[in-house]
């Protein structure tokens, strides 16, 4: 499984918030932070905004915040928003399938097997979960945040 960057930049986005509550947050910061392109994360505040996962501030000194309690906000949903559906094959997506082998194919239902699985533990992980190590997540990005060091890029 993979999820598009997209979705792992509207996590961290989400997840800074959660460190940040009940502090706005500055697309800037998460720009600082992350290190990716305004423009990306503007797009991405603006659709979490749209879905009801924060609010938003316009104007000089704004930003966003959660719209919600963090234990409310569950990833596997924040997922299905920012990916869509999940169609690892062609087969999943009804509408478009050309498989001639859709129905019996093992592979097809192992793969629909392991997409439920994969959502199951996003459904039982929340913003709060993978915000509550706040003390060494705030310690990692508090250099970022003054912007004397590039952020860390995991390898992909």
């Amino acid at each position: 499984m993979k999820l598009t960057s997209y979705t792992d930049f509207a996590m961290r986005s989400l997840q800074l918030a959660a460190l940040k509550a009940p502090e706005l947050v500055r697309v800037d910061d998460v720009v600082r932070v992350h290190g990716v392109a305004c423009p990306h994360i503007m797009k991405i505040v603006h659709e979490l905004g749209q879905a009801g996962y924060i609010v938003t501030q316009r104007g000089r000194g704004g930003g966003f915040r959660l719209a919600k309690p963090a234990e409310e906000i569950v990833v596997g949903d924040v997922v299905r928003l920012t990916e869509g559906p999940l169609n690892l094959v062609e087969c999943f997506n009804l509408e478009n399938n050309t498989c001639p082998l859709i129905g019996i194919c093992k592979l097809s239902r192992s793969l629909q097997e392991a997409t439920r699985a994969f959502m199951a533990v996003l459904d039982d992980l929340t913003l709060a979960d993978i915000a509550s190590n706040r003390s060494v997540l705030s310690a990692r990005i508090a250099p970022l945040e003054e912007g004397i060091v590039a952020p860390v890029r995991s390898a992909k």
